[in-house]
């Protein structure tokens, strides 16, 4: 009898593995944003990344007061049940470039997938990454995720709109429960660079159409401020800035993002083109991931790529800044 070759396995093997994987993608996301409510009805079904600065925060109870018979909330705390535990501080690492070393760097594709199986990120379901949500640099940490996630492979993502404050401020249930010990299988493919953009893909977009969006607060663009450690002040020629607190809206139950159409008509006022091919930039790569999510995911530009090294790597490599100090 002739028995199938070892190779006939393996690719059957694979084959059961995609079915099964598409099959357990069968739960579509609404969007690149969803929300509490929605969250509510399929949590059971998605795995959700809590990722933040202070871990310490997850297991501590929220605080809610209650005024004319109004129930709000006083001290975030707390996490939605079921959610894994993510340190922000574990999402990001120095790495050798040209011979100098670059901090707050994406991992490489072997210890990213380390990473978020550790803490029990699972293959073949969607993942809702949660920030607490209490400012727009909470988003841009949930943004940040979500760029790492999608740079190595993963499509089945979204964020939720207002974090754990909305949640919360929803009356959905909480945990304080320390964060679970569990295995995941989560797999990162080789990295998809039209994602990322290097000093030179910058050098090159200057003056040649693509668009190079400075994501820092003003002051840091104009060049009035700088972090410590940017070796100058200033932005990249030609850059236009989108500044945090125009990306998202701080409400009482967290900050949220605008819809597509409040978005249109910001960037007309901040000469941001809504589909032209675009590099997002900021200090450290951090607060340039909600630049990103917001051109990419929410405006559908596909061709937006988000500079790691952003402002620290440019000043490093001595490369020319512009601003009312130069």
């Amino acid at each position: 009898m002739h028995m199938p070759s070892k190779i006939t396995f393996v690719t059957l093997a694979a084959l059961v593995g995609l079915i099964a994987a598409t099959a357990a993608h069968a739960l579509e996301l609404p969007g690149p944003v969803v929300s509490s409510a929605w969250l509510a009805q399929h949590q059971a079904e998605v795995n959700i990344v809590d990722v933040r600065s202070d871990v310490a925060t997850f297991t501590l109870a929220p605080t809610f007061t209650t005024t004319d018979g109004k129930k709000s909330l006083t001290t975030a705390g707390g996490h939605i049940p079921g959610a894994l535990l993510l340190d922000f501080g574990k999402t990001r690492v120095a790495r050798m470039i040209d011979n100098r070393e670059i901090k707050w760097m994406l991992p490489e594709q072997k210890d990213v997938q380390s990473l978020l199986r550790g803490i029990g990120v699972k293959a073949g379901r969607p993942t809702v990454i949660v920030s607490d949500g209490a400012s727009g640099e909470d988003f841009d940490m949930a943004a940040r995720v979500y760029w790492s996630m999608k740079v190595y492979g993963d499509d089945h993502l979204a964020v939720l709109d207002g974090g754990t404050r909305a949640w919360l401020q929803g009356g959905q249930a909480f945990a304080t429960s320390p964060a679970p010990v569990a295995d995941g299988d989560w797999l990162a493919t080789a990295p998809r660079l039209r994602y990322v953009a290097s000093s030179a893909d910058v050098a090159a977009a200057i003056g040649s159409g693509v668009q190079i969006v400075d994501a820092r607060p003003m002051p840091f663009y104009l060049g009035l401020t700088k972090k410590p450690v940017v070796g100058q002040a200033g932005h990249i020629k030609g850059a236009v800035n989108f500044p945090p607190d125009l990306r998202t809206l701080s409400k009482d139950d967290g900050t949220h993002l605008l819809s597509p159409a409040e978005y249109t008509e910001v960037f007309k006022h901040l000469d941001i083109a809504a589909q032209k091919p675009s590099i997002t930039y900021c200090n450290t790569g951090h607060l340039a991931a909600g630049a990103w999510f917001v051109q990419s995911e929410v405006m559908r530009n596909p061709d937006t790529k988000l500079y790691d090294g952003s402002m620290l790597e440019w000043t490093a490599e001595g490369r020319p800044v512009v601003g009312l100090q130069h």
